[in-house]
């Protein structure tokens, strides 16, 4: 269940005593160096983060790593035109912000622009901005992994090794402007997964599970909640040993709800992304208001979702997040956008700003991306097919940009003949073009689903947490690959 926070004004204060009282930096001059070092640019800030973060991997009965990081640093930004200036340092000093400024200040050369308007504020928390690394001790947390592997050992025979992890982080921001405008944000992340191999005479497969959000660990760390994850892996692990080579050629594919939304994301968000469109690179570009995709598609981005992996209070830029409708019943009605983008375009920003960390720019990136569902009922989509594929897990893919085409490995899938799901097959892949597929959307179930909390996001060398979903669905004539002689 969704929850509404009441804005926490102590994260300006509790990041104030992070980049200030303890690094020792005088505010007022810090302000003082960023509204110079902007002064005729466009736009830009300095980006101020500190981040904890921690991993326990538990594999074959033992620990296999245990990591703990902290680190903290700025990136000063100036833009002017489509130029950006960018420096950082992990360096949090009144000299180091200085030289930052010597260097961003060239992209302003021969330029005079009038400074951007500042975002709009926002009066809600889309998660608490608890530590979650330090609420559960270290001994608890191998004891989880722990229990874990000798839970599923103890399941099956079949099962030959457990791979499981915990790993979370505690990211706090803040983002000055030289209009004088502070905005902060506290980012908790957990996740949990669980991997199995299952083997039978000489055949090892696979099977594995994953959960997470912005939250404590305490949700995930209940036996009745780990247990449901271990079963899942497991489950998968036992369906892939039965599984038969896949078919190849063109076939009907349904996708089922939530994970599958990861094709979605790649295969067409990254191409609705706004850099790409300004510059003409996405399969997508020129198309504002046309037909994209056959009647009943609907894709949103939406960041504002409490506890989402994707979600964010404020965007990296410190603009609030929202809920970015990018195709409306097929017709192509939005952007993804930063701040750059949305003002080159002489559009407005989506909240969709984000970057990796205080050493990168940022770039617009999704949030959680998803497929509203429509009015069939699952069984009769299944139901609908004569013969082909019915793709329920997904592994890595790759996506070319400009073309839109695609490569997606499923991790569970299986044949469906005569409306029934029969057996399932192991090596399938699904071959498009995402702006072609979109239109080869037969049927659209009523059963919309978010991933449970495990997607990151990679572009031009930056990863970011984020969330898909989507219904199940029907896709006429789309190419698998398979290993069927």
């Amino acid at each position: 269940m969704e929850k509404d926070f009441a804005v926490d004004m102590s994260d300006l204060a509790k990041t104030d005593e992070l980049f200030f009282n303890r690094a020792g930096l005088d505010r007022t001059r810090v302000e003082g160096i960023v509204d110079d070092a902007l002064a005729g640019a466009d736009d830009g800030e300095l980006y101020l983060e500190y981040c904890q973060s921690e991993s326990v991997s538990f594999d074959d009965g033992r620990i296999k790593s245990a990591s703990f990081d902290t680190s903290q640093g700025f990136g000063l930004r100036a833009v002017s035109g489509e130029a950006t200036g960018y420096a950082h340092a992990s360096e949090l000093s009144e000299a180091a912000i200085r030289r930052a400024a010597d260097t961003v200040k060239a992209v302003r050369s021969g330029h005079g622009g009038a400074f951007a308007d500042a975002p709009s504020g926002t009066n809600q928390s889309l998660y608490a901005p608890d530590n979650p690394l330090g609420q559960v001790d270290f001994e608890s947390k191998v004891a989880l992994l722990t229990e874990i592997d000798a839970y599923l050992r103890s399941k099956d025979d079949k099962v030959h090794q457990v791979m499981a992890s915990l790993s979370g982080e505690w990211q706090a921001v803040q983002i000055l402007r030289p209009d004088g405008q502070r905005v902060a944000d506290i980012r908790p992340l957990v996740r949990l997964n669980v991997a199995v191999v299952a083997g039978e005479g000489k055949r090892m497969e696979t099977g594995s599970y994953g959960a997470g959000g912005r939250c404590a660990y305490g949700e995930h760390m209940q036996p009745e909640t780990w247990r449901a994850y271990a079963d899942e892996a497991l489950r998968q692990a036992l369906v892939n040993l039965d599984s038969e080579p896949a078919p190849a050629g063109e076939m009907q594919v349904v996708l089922g709800p939530g994970w599958p939304g990861v094709l979605l994301h790649e295969a067409i968000g990254h191409g609705l992304e706004g850099d790409f469109n300004r510059k003409k690179t996405s399969a997508f570009a020129g198309l504002m208001g046309e037909r994209v995709a056959t009647p009943g598609v609907t894709v949103i981005d939406d960041g504002t979702m409490a506890d989402r992996r994707g979600s964010l209070t404020i965007d990296d830029e410190g603009t609030p997040t929202s809920s970015t409708t990018l195709i409306e019943d097929g017709i192509l009605v939005g952007y993804i956008q930063d701040r750059l983008n949305a003002r080159l375009m002489d559009m407005a920003t989506t909240g969709n700003g984000r970057r990796q960390s205080y050493a990168h720019a940022p770039m617009p990136r999704m949030t959680n991306t998803y497929m509203l569902g429509g009015d069939k009922d699952p069984d009769e989509i299944i139901a609908s097919v004569t013969d082909g594929l019915y793709a329920v897990q997904f592994g890595g893919g790759q996506v070319d940009i400009t073309s839109g085409k695609f490569v997606f490995t499923c991790t569970e899938a299986y044949r469906v003949e005569n409306g029934k799901v029969g057996a399932p097959v192991k090596g399938a892949t699904l071959i498009g073009n995402g702006p072609d597929v979109l239109t080869k959307v037969a049927l659209i179930g009523n059963d919309m689903e978010l991933d449970s909390g495990i997607g990151t996001c990679g572009k031009d060398g930056q990863s970011v947490p984020v969330g898909v979903g989507q219904p199940t669905m029907r896709i006429d004539g789309l190419t698998v690959g398979g290993t069927a002689a």
